[in-house]
């Protein structure tokens, strides 16, 4: 979850009940499986002090999980390949513009798409390259990502109530935005 300026308030309070949560079901994983040894963040192409660096330009609740997890000895790893990872922004961005032309959307549509695949599947690379047999890794990512890990790793989603709150919170908004249009 990200928030950036003028995020209202009580937007900024249901996410500050989420990475608790998030931190209280990492806490319990870690217990019953051990420390965390490889850390992943999308949108982040650097690995150690730079990627943590670029972590906390993004998002300060996963980048105190991550310094948490970094003073037991974990590695922040980069996941995301820059040229990749700024040709995917791009022609999201482009979509997000609001364009007339049926042909033209197609074509931004289907580059969004191929580029997505690269990126996920650039991902799961990496992830698989990274995690030697044994070791546990987190990887910070939004919902419904797509990126298919390797079937001998073992996934734990980590969704917690909070996140119900936000969807509810964002459908609301939504629609009392709509209402005003």
């Amino acid at each position: 979850l990200y928030s950036g300026e003028n995020t209202p308030k009580e937007y900024l309070e249901i996410c500050k009940k989420y990475w608790e949560q998030v931190k209280k079901h990492l806490a319990e994983l870690e217990s019953k499986l051990g420390n965390v040894n490889r850390i992943f963040h999308e949108l982040v192409p650097a690995s150690g002090e730079e990627g943590c660096r670029a972590v906390k330009e993004l998002n300060e609740e996963s980048h105190g999980l991550i310094l948490a997890a970094m003073e037991k000895g974990a590695c922040l790893e980069a996941v995301e390949e820059t040229e990749i990872l700024t040709e995917f922004m791009d022609w999201n961005r482009c979509l997000l513009l609001g364009l007339q032309n049926a042909k033209v959307i197609t074509q931004v549509y289907d580059a969004y798409i191929e580029s997505g695949k690269k990126r996920n599947e650039y991902i799961s690379r990496k992830i698989d390259e990274a995690l030697d047999n044994d070791e546990i890794g987190i990887l910070f990512m939004r919902e419904n990502h797509q990126v298919q890990v390797p079937s001998d790793i073992q996934v734990f989603y980590v969704a917690p109530p909070a996140l119900d709150e936000i969807k509810r919170w964002v459908r609301q908004h939504e629609a009392e935005a709509s209402k005003e249009e």
